[in-house]
């Protein structure tokens, strides 16, 4: 396919897409083209929630034991049925599910329920976890939350930083070079063929034997195993210090959680809830940084869609909160 005249502003372009926006734009195509019901969304498909927890939570080096916290979360919330999960564009849906994100939310919901993350119950636990594992080295290790947040802050900072010198880098001219004109076809190749001749020149005078390590293909960007002493793996860890037994069953020691946004904003608004970090913890605020790098996406966008499911899991605190809001309006009115 050869390209000049006008065509070629089309494809110079040198900005990075939004996910927002290629969600957006995705949904809009799928129903211009009238597309049918894709195909059902099951619990052995990749998409379901439960299976991109398990993912996630290896990706974050999380317990394994946390697992069944996640399921539950999935069934207590009603995300995880196929009519739910499943894209129809013919029926134009109101919302549509967001997979990958919905299924970090999960994790930040559990997490919650689990530590709190309001910078003082996780610290408490995590001392707990740390004293047990200094007597009791031999038996299975507590999950610590502070040793966890050091390692995993460390891989963050070194992986971002990583990551912003590779976009600083990033070269957006083609390989084949654009003219405008076939007159211009000769000048503009002879150009960049000087251009190429000179970078290769200054690679080589900067290192003379350069050395490009390639990676096989995989959708995880953290590797985490036990056989690294640098890099502690934190999946075998037990939960054992954050659960208590009532009766038959176990139930966390933490009784509290706090809903991320008490009030969402109106149907004309373009965003379901704002996020503003100083109003939140700076556990909560950690967690929800490092798994919007993780799915490259805004930290409100992950904010959002955790309160959009604490919305269907706790139905009677929004419903309490309601009835609060509608009976002070009508003291208002009354005066």
């Amino acid at each position: 396919m050869k390209l000049y005249g006008r065509d070629k502003g089309l494809f110079a372009i040198e900005s990075w897409p939004d996910y927002e926006d290629i969600y957006k734009k995705m949904i809009e195509v799928a129903m211009f083209l009238d597309l049918p019901r894709f195909p059902d969304i099951t619990e052995d498909c990749y998409l379901h929630p439960n299976v991109l927890c398990m993912k996630y939570l290896m990706e974050v080096n999380l317990p394994d034991e946390m697992y069944d916290f996640t399921c539950q979360v999935v069934k207590m919330a009603g995300i995880g049925e196929v009519d739910f999960l499943t894209f129809d564009p013919i029926a134009k849906k109101e919302k549509t599910v967001k997979y990958d994100v919905q299924a970090v939310a999960v994790i930040v919901i559990v997490l919650k329920l689990l530590f709190l993350l309001d910078d003082n119950l996780e610290w408490s636990l995590s001392a707990i976890a740390e004293e047990y594992n200094e007597e009791n080295k031999e038996d299975k290790l507590w999950f610590d939350f502070r040793k966890w947040y050091q390692v995993m802050k460390k891989s963050f900072d070194e992986k971002k930083q990583k990551w912003e010198e590779a976009r600083a880098k990033f070269v957006w001219k083609s390989e084949r070079p654009l003219y405008h004109s076939s007159i211009d076809r000769s000048v503009v190749y002879k150009r960049r063929e000087m251009v190429v001749n000179l970078q290769k020149q200054f690679s080589a005078l900067a290192d003379p034997a350069p050395t490009f390590a390639k990676n096989s293909p995989s959708s995880f960007q953290f590797n985490w195993t036990e056989e690294d002493p640098g890099r502690t793996c934190f999946h075998g860890h037990s939960l054992q210090g954050i659960l208590k037994k009532r009766g038959q069953s176990l139930t966390t020691v933490n009784s509290l959680y706090w809903l991320s946004t008490q009030k969402f904003c109106k149907s004309y608004c373009k965003h379901v809830t704002t996020y503003e970090e100083s109003n939140f913890s700076l556990s909560y605020q950690f967690v929800l940084n490092f798994f919007s790098f993780l799915l490259r996406i805004k930290t409100y966008f992950l904010h959002e869609e955790v309160s959009l499911i604490e919305k269907r899991l706790f139905k009677a605190k929004y419903s309490k909160a309601k009835k609060k809001s509608s009976s002070s309006r009508k003291m208002r009115k009354r005066k």
